[in-house]
């Protein structure tokens, strides 16, 4: 489970969590009663939260969805088009390209001339 040992010969990133969990049961509990045992689950959860991290995960997936939402909620006004975004002048598209970057000279490409 939790040997202690991380991968640089150190203590393990979760080995405190561990020894907070270990302790808890050992004072809350006996080899006749286990019923202390509930008193540990924070403790518990601190443990596997640091092994997994789907606290932290979930957190950071909902964040990324509010993100979105608000995005799509408010798009930009001078956003690019898919199109204007592909040819930038590297496909003999000089007046796209003038759109897009609003240059008012000539662009000579000189690709496929």
């Amino acid at each position: 489970m939790a040997s202690g040992f991380g991968l640089n010969g150190g203590p393990s990133r979760c080995f405190p969590f561990w020894q907070e969990l270990l302790a808890c049961y050992v004072v809350n509990t006996n080899s006749e009663d286990i019923s202390g045992a509930k008193k540990c689950v924070p403790a518990l959860e601190d443990y596997y939260e640091c092994l997994h991290h789907r606290k932290e995960r979930a957190r950071a997936v909902e964040m990324q969805r509010a993100y979105r939402r608000a995005e799509s909620a408010h798009p930009r006004e001078s956003a690019p088009r898919a199109g204007a975004i592909r040819n930038l002048g590297l496909l003999d598209k000089d007046e796209d390209t003038k759109e897009v970057l609003g240059v008012n000279r000539s662009i000579d490409s000189g690709i496929g001339k």
